[in-house]
């Protein structure tokens, strides 16, 4: 961890609450990780950028949403059980209430032309924002050369082949393991 860890003071549970609801409610189209990384590193200054990094690469390698996962690390990094708690249900509440009415909507509304016509501009401005994630969040993976290979195997793994992504991460994760070893990164940098 860098020695530029963030003091935390102790945070109430209401706060915990409504900074994971605000994310809840205000996250669309994927793009959660960076209203995550906003949200509990530039604003609250509840983790440092590494701390970040490593509850992210933790939340993504079990099952489960990403984002309820990482509710659950920094929930508990701050208030233990209970914060976890209440850090998960003010992510999940909110949104499910809107994907609630939303649904009811959808199916109210589903053959008025227009609402094709929203959600294709929807799906691009998602796609927009996950590609501005990936180059905030991991443009460090993208300028070492042992980690852009991984990148590549995964994409065309994942991407071209459609292999699930619990057997390309089981297959690739002891080799980089490995590879990312310490004492190799004077070797390899």
């Amino acid at each position: 961890m860098s020695d530029q860890t963030p003091v935390v003071q102790r945070v109430s549970l209401a706060r915990i609450f409504g900074v994971f609801a605000l994310i809840g409610v205000t996250s669309f189209g994927g793009g959660i990780v960076a209203y995550l990384r906003r949200a509990l590193v530039e604003k609250e200054g509840w983790l440092d950028a590494e701390e970040f990094m490593a509850a992210l690469e933790i939340a993504q390698t079990l099952p489960g949403l990403n984002s309820t996962n990482m509710s659950v690390i920094v929930g508990r990094k701050l208030r233990g059980a209970i914060g976890a708690v209440v850090a998960v249900l003010g992510m999940v509440l909110p949104g499910a209430l809107i994907v609630t009415i939303l649904g009811f909507a959808y199916v109210a509304l589903r053959k008025e032309p227009g609402i094709s016509l929203v959600l294709t501009g929807v799906a691009a401005a998602a796609t927009g924002l996950l590609l501005q994630v990936t180059l905030k969040i991991g443009w460090k993976q993208l300028i070492r050369a042992k980690d852009l290979v991984f990148v590549i195997i995964v994409f065309v793994l994942a991407g071209v082949f459609h292999v699930s992504l619990l057997v390309t991460l089981v297959t690739l994760a002891p080799l980089a393991i490995w590879m990312n070893r310490p004492g190799t990164e004077k070797e390899g940098a």
